[in-house]
């Protein structure tokens, strides 16, 4: 399997100093976004990317936790943490933390207990799992649940209202929309593009045939729609597509896992789903998760033409007796 290797070096010189660093979450993510992108002034080399990438992807987390037990469930240095934190303009990490207690603090009065409690009973868990189960089998879904059921939690903490209503707008009336998904993330790009031919035309996989990603960008015009979906280790014709579709004029819209994705660098609109569990490859019941919610959203902005749609495609139905 090939995939995508993120690039090690900084990007471009700063031009101008930041006048203040970001006070909000969704700033923060907004900021990781454009430093992938080398749209910002910020210089940042490849690794601390990624680091705050998986920050801002679990703000819980980072509102709640030491430098300490935040470094070592990164794997780096608490060092690391301080000097992303003054990179980016903090006076240090209790400054950059405080971002993330602020944002967090008014969605629920007594979050930093509750949340708490979570990270102690996790932990308990963790200790006891030596112990023999007399039903490792119920045990393994439950665990599988449990894992999806944390990555949805995640994925909803850091979605953006304008950024949902934007990209179902496109979805629902974009001239021509092409989703492309490769290996394991084929099925989720297969479950996309059939909803969406429930509820409005032209929407079909860019490679269906087989006959080629070039071929079914040749098929598409300026602002057309190209939605790609792939997690890390990311295959490299599907960062590769969505590069070629964004320099031919088409809207791309990424499903992937981090701030750090090279699809989130050519994406108009990027959303970041974990996928991380104890199933032996990528989770996928986030990203179905969050591909039924998006279709939702299409099928409300479509409205009486969603209707109308599902209602032809009955037709059908009832005529070739399908059903």
């Amino acid at each position: 399997m090939q995939a995508i290797k993120r690039a090690g070096g900084v990007t471009p010189p700063d031009t101008q100093a930041d006048a203040s660093p970001p006070r909000t979450v969704e700033a923060l993510r907004a900021l990781t976004v454009r430093v992938g992108r080398g749209d910002a002034v910020i210089s940042m080399g490849g690794k601390a990317h990624s680091v705050l990438a998986r920050l801002v992807e679990r703000p819980e987390e980072v509102a709640v936790r030491t430098i300490t037990e935040l470094a070592e469930s990164l794997g780096v240095n608490a060092s690391t943490l301080t000097r992303l934190a003054t990179r980016l303009g903090y006076a240090g990490f209790v400054d950059f933390q405080t971002v993330f207690r602020d944002g967090l603090a008014s969605r629920h009065r007594h979050f930093y207990s509750e949340q708490a409690g979570r990270l102690v009973a996790h932990a308990s868990e963790r200790s006891q799992a030596e112990s023999v189960s007399e039903r490792p089998e119920i045990d393994t879904m439950v665990q599988i649940a449990k894992d999806s059921i944390a990555n949805i939690e995640s994925f909803l903490a850091q979605l953006s209202a304008d950024e949902l209503k934007q990209a179902a707008r496109l979805l629902a009336t974009a001239p021509r929309v092409r989703v492309h998904g490769l290996r394991q993330f084929s099925a989720l790009a297969s479950f996309l593009s059939y909803g969406l031919a429930m509820v409005r035309g032209d929407v079909a996989l860019l490679d269906p045939h087989g006959l080629g990603v070039a071929e079914g960008l040749a098929q598409l015009q300026p602002g057309d729609l190209v939605v790609v979906t792939s997690v890390e280790p990311y295959t490299r014709s599907i960062a590769e597509a969505a590069a070629a579709a964004s320099k031919a004029g088409m809207v791309v819209i990424a499903i992937t896992d981090h701030r750090a994705s090279p699809l989130a660098t050519f994406a108009k609109h990027a959303f970041f789903v974990p996928h991380g569990s104890t199933f032996f490859s990528n989770s996928m019941g986030a990203y179905v998760i969050f591909c039924e919610g998006l279709l939702n959203l299409v099928a409300t902005d479509l409205g009486k033409k969603a209707l109308k749609a599902l209602e032809r495609r009955e037709r059908f139905i009832a005529d070739l007796r399908i059903e």
